[in-house]
């Protein structure tokens, strides 16, 4: 027994006594004796309630998401479904909005060249390993599309038709060396042919080849197309002049252009199925003086009084001449002398 009053278990008890009896001191005092053991109570058991009403509340939300899965699920579906129409709507957008400007160009086109009969049409398929961009459109031979017909963008010349379908067709672009345009500077009035060249396709440029050694073509100069040849209408922009450089020969000179438009991304086109070649003009390649007019009309027309002075000579040259070369004339002066 005197053991006990030694251990660690007695010296707990009289401390719990110590506070009980402090409490019901304090209790007594304040006149809350009869309340005290309710609020040990009830702050003993506040923890066990904060836990109990939390393990409550998440097998309630537990309990809803199972009861309610379906209507979640129902709900879920319904928006991916709403994310989805706005997706294509804006799509949709996007593509109405890039044909519109598309038909604007093409009709304020339309109203410079009033002889061309075109057809809009998309781009929908590329082949990778097609060095010169060639590329297939929406449109074929129901649209009247045919082979050879001319294809251009907004601002310029792209190609031309190379194979049709019922409702597609294939266009090779002005870097295919098989393509060949007649073209002239707009500036210096020099002609030439457009199209393609091995060396240039993989930069996206083309050359303009027959030009003279003295032309006076620079970087920057604008190139159109001549409208020789029924393919393509003229005073279509090529492109510009990026290098003038020598042919192997040295007879003659090339350029290389950069195309006006950039036919390895393009996405939409027009097609020229039918235009007015009578409009046709035939440039003349100019002398290389500043004014090349005046002097062919300077050196190819004569003064009027030039030609009667030549003609008079002449006609007084010829009369002695056969005066001169006539025995019998030169016996009968004799004979009247």
């Amino acid at each position: 027994m005197k053991d006990f009053f030694k251990t660690l278990q007695f010296k707990i008890l009289v401390g719990v006594l110590v506070v009980l009896a402090g409490v019901m001191t304090y209790a007594a005092a304040n006149g809350r004796l009869t309340a005290a053991p309710q609020e040990l109570l009830g702050a003993a058991a506040v923890p066990f309630q904060k836990l109990a009403a939390a393990i409550s509340n998440a097998g309630t939300q537990l309990a809803d998401r199972y009861i309610h899965i379906d209507e979640i699920l129902e709900e879920n579906e319904q928006l991916k479904q709403e994310n989805e129409q706005l997706r294509e709507q804006m799509v949709d957008y996007d593509t109405i909005k890039a044909e519109n400007e598309q038909l604007r160009e093409a009709w304020g086109i339309k109203e410079e060249n009033p002889s061309y009969e075109m057809i809009n049409a998309n781009v929908i398929g590329r082949d990778a390993l097609e060095k010169y961009y060639a590329f297939t459109i929406d449109k074929g031979e129901k649209d009247g599309v045919s082979v050879k017909d001319c294809v251009i963008g907004t601002k310029g010349i792209v190609g031309r038709v190379v194979e049709t379908g019922p409702n597609w067709a294939k266009v090779t672009t002005i870097l295919d060396p098989s393509v060949s345009v007649g073209a002239i500077i707009s500036r210096t009035r020099d002609s030439g042919l457009v199209g393609g060249d091995n060396l240039y396709a993989l930069d996206k440029k083309c050359t303009m080849t027959l030009l003279s050694r003295d032309t006076l073509a620079s970087k920057g100069d604008t190139v159109v197309t001549t409208g020789l040849g029924g393919v393509f209408p003229k005073n279509l922009i090529i492109g510009t002049i990026e290098d003038i450089l020598p042919e192997a020969s040295g007879t003659s000179m090339y350029a290389v252009i950069e195309p006006i438009e950039d036919v390895e991304s393009i996405r939409m086109v027009m097609v020229i199925t039918d235009f007015d070649e009578t409009q046709t003009e035939i440039p003349s390649t100019p002398a290389s003086d500043s004014e090349p007019q005046t002097a062919d009309e300077s050196t190819s027309t004569p003064d009027a009084s030039q030609t009667d002075t030549a003609q008079q000579s002449g006609t007084d040259t010829g009369a002695d001449t056969a005066a001169a070369t006539d025995p019998n004339q030169q016996n009968d002066t004799a004979d009247g002398q």
